[in-house]
């Protein structure tokens, strides 16, 4: 009885810790987001609140400039910066909605179009289609020319890789361990906080690019 009691006390402070983590990551990415709109808002043609009433109008100027600096930022950053941009992103983004996702199927028989899916008396676990997505994306990606597919093909992968390592424990003790005390791996919510994070410091080059397309050809101080 005292020893369940410790694994479900270690197992819980493990749960913790992977929460901490994994919040952290996502507000480091929030706080650089909010960052930089309220850079563009400062330098850009929208009034700042002081110097207007209409400070909601003001805001959506603002939010409009911050997203025009990010699509001129992206298209004026090198192929391979956008292609790594868009692997980490997506990596990031599979990672985080399969586990969501999966959190919800415990409790629920379908989220959306999404259920747990069995052929036979096997269940067919999102490690299949990842691995699939990864390697018919890198395949094309080693056999084509056009080097101007790329970063779809970098979205593609970097998905394939999130919806795989999600489920890496799995893959190493070779039984369902997703949401027992094994399935509760660091690595994972580190890389997912690696990529996370490398995401938003390489957004942010992108942003500054994007910066001296929209707001200095403006004329904007």
């Amino acid at each position: 009885m005292e020893l369940r009691r410790r694994r479900r006390s270690g197992f819980a402070a493990i749960e913790r810790r992977t929460v901490a983590l994994g919040v952290a990551a996502y507000a480091v990415t929030a706080a650089a987001l909010l960052a930089e709109f309220g850079r563009v808002w400062r330098r850009g043609s929208a009034p700042l609140p002081g110097e207007t009433d209409a400070v909601l109008d003001a805001a959506a100027e603002a939010a409009g400039e911050t997203v025009a600096v990010a699509v001129s930022g992206y298209r004026e950053t090198p192929r391979r910066e956008n292609a790594l941009f868009n692997l980490l992103a997506s990596f990031s983004a599979s990672f985080s909605i399969a586990r969501l996702i999966t959190y919800l199927l415990r409790r629920r028989k379908r989220v959306g179009p999404f259920r747990t899916l069995r052929i036979g008396e096997r269940h067919i676990h999102h490690f299949v289609p990842g691995i699939l997505l990864a390697f018919a994306s890198g395949a094309a990606a080693i056999l084509t020319d056009d080097e101007t597919i790329e970063p779809r093909l970098a979205l593609a992968f970097g998905t394939g890789m999130g919806l795989t390592l999600d489920e890496s424990a799995l893959l190493l003790e070779l039984d369902d361990v997703y949401w027992s005390r094994e399935g509760v791996l660091s690595v994972q919510i580190t890389l997912a906080a690696m990529s996370l994070i490398s995401a938003t410091v390489l957004g942010r080059r992108v942003l500054r690019r994007g910066e001296a397309v929209v707001l200095e050809s403006s004329g904007a101080s």
